[in-house]
């Protein structure tokens, strides 16, 4: 049984209005020292929240999102840093355009499984 953080990741086109999507989930465990996302984004929810929001950009954001939670080695110098600090550092508390809910805790025994769980529950 495995110790696990997670959050959902948004996009909030208009920081001012607060409106957003779910478009990922992130899942650490620092036992296992793995920290895995899964992001998709509906780009038909996207516009209807707002017309003119400039989906190129933030999909590049959100692949810039993946990049750091996989440790990717272009990605910044925030992705050399171990799984649980690029965690912290990708939900912390920020107000622009892609976000993070807060960090809830859970148990399991299967960290893949639990992550597509959340992806399905939260995202699609």
């Amino acid at each position: 049984m495995h110790l696990y953080e997670y959050a959902i990741l948004r996009v909030v086109p208009s920081v001012e209005r607060e409106e957003f999507i779910n478009v990922g989930a992130i899942l650490n465990c620092k036992q296992q020292g793995m920290l895995h996302c899964k992001i998709f984004l509906d780009e038909k929810k996207l516009t209807a929240l707002d017309q003119k929001a400039d989906v190129g950009i933030i999909q590049s954001y959100l692949e810039s999102f993946r990049k750091i939670c996989e440790g990717h080695p272009n990605g910044s110098p925030i992705a050399l840093q171990d799984a649980t600090s690029r965690f912290r550092w990708l939900t912390a508390v920020r107000s622009s355009i892609i976000q993070t809910s807060r960090p809830h805790s859970g148990f399991s025994d299967d960290l893949s499984e639990t992550l597509d769980k959340l992806f399905q529950k939260y995202v699609l």
